[in-house]
């Protein structure tokens, strides 16, 4: 695998993201996908920061397994909006790493092109290994819903940034605040939503992401590590 690049400043990152974010392809369906990982981070204040990688099978709907990374949080770049990739990249691929199996698909709790330089963490992640992947953001970071959004379960209106899309602002279930869907790499903007819309939820989250909320939060209190093969809610 690539190594992960660690920037120096900030004017590197940017660099690198405006390389990779020409790498993007925004094409391709998710026909193939058997398998999902979900990734999302949990961390505190002069905390390690720990990542959990739910390997997802779609078929019987349910957690196969779930692999963990952390970083030092000496060794974590800083927090600054935007440049989320670089602080929590390097615990997901330790993550992903842990699995048994490399997953058919990236599901990251952050943003895919929807960005002001289009790589956000799930475009990053999906270029840097070359892998189909979504990003499902709980908050909007960049562009502008094209029309209102009703309250009803299951509906969506694109997200719009300069004139083009970027994602989809989604209503998982009625009554509920919006999600923001936008692709990584090697996904359509149809397919992403289609394939969001398929996974079951118990809340607004699409369960495989509940999940790896669980999972990170459990890893960062118990001090979990490397995988754990009998995985339950």
């Amino acid at each position: 695998m690539i190594a992960f690049p660690t920037p120096r400043t900030l004017q590197e990152a940017t660099a690198i993201q405006r390389d990779l974010a020409a790498r993007v392809s925004l094409t391709g369906d998710l026909s193939h996908v058997r398998t999902l990982a979900a990734l999302d981070a949990s961390y505190k204040r002069d905390e390690a920061l720990v990542a959990a990688a739910v390997l997802w099978d779609c078929e019987s709907q349910e957690v196969r397994e779930v692999g963990f990374g952390a970083v030092d949080p000496d060794g974590v770049f800083p927090y600054v909006p935007g440049y989320l990739s670089f602080r929590e990249a390097p615990a997901y691929l330790e993550a992903l790493a842990n699995l048994s199996a490399p997953p058919d698909l990236l599901l990251v709790d952050g943003q895919g092109v929807a960005h002001p330089r289009g790589l956000g963490i799930a475009a990053h992640l999906g270029v840097h290994l070359d892998l189909p992947s979504l990003g499902v953001a709980k908050s909007l970071l960049y562009g502008k819903p094209a029309a209102e959004l009703s309250n009803e379960a299951g509906n969506a209106v694109p997200l719009i940034a300069k004139g083009a899309q970027v994602g989809w602002v989604y209503r998982s279930r009625t009554n509920v605040k919006a999600l923001y869907l936008s692709p990584g790499h090697r996904v359509g903007f149809d397919a992403g939503l289609a394939f969001v819309r398929a996974l079951p939820g118990r809340t607004k989250l699409p369960e495989p992401l509940r999940q790896a909320h669980l999972w990170a939060g459990r890893a960062r209190k118990e001090g979990l590590r490397g995988r754990t093969d009998s995985a339950s809610s």
